[in-house]
């Protein structure tokens, strides 16, 4: 899995990060090798300056995980559109203002939920979603 997409690649604009980001949930779905979607699985999301970023609540043995991680590509639904992404891993730099976030956004639901997506056990679960072609 690549940290970065080719120089010239699509980028989110300020709109779309703002729309994504500001979503309550998002939905995942991960491409499979015959061009196929898995099913779409519903996700909380931060955004972090340009960045938007999931993590595995279950840990790492979550089949949405798996199949991310192994496909690299997927698809994004939010804010009533769907786009093409890339599945990248994240900067480490960057985890405890996703913590933040991620507190600030979901906290109202209790602690169970949002404990299971930030601290440093979650850290290594964290991906970066960034856009891609078809």
């Amino acid at each position: 899995m690549t940290s970065t997409l080719p120089p010239g690649g699509p980028q989110w604009t300020s709109a779309q990060l703002t729309q994504i980001g500001e979503a309550t949930e998002i939905q995942l779905a991960s491409s499979r090798p015959d061009g196929t979607s898995s099913p779409f699985t519903t996700m909380w999301i931060a955004r972090v300056d340009d960045g938007l970023y999931v993590r595995s609540a279950g840990g790492p043995d979550r089949p949405w995980y798996r199949r991310a991680l192994a496909a690299g590509r997927g698809h994004l639904r939010a804010a009533g559109a769907e786009y093409e992404i890339a599945f990248a891993g994240a900067d480490p730099d960057v985890n405890d203002a996703i913590d933040a976030v991620l507190h600030a956004k979901y906290d109202r639901y209790g602690p169970g939920p949002v404990g299971h997506i930030t601290g440093p056990a979650t850290h290594p679960l964290t991906l970066r979603l960034l856009r891609s072609t078809p």
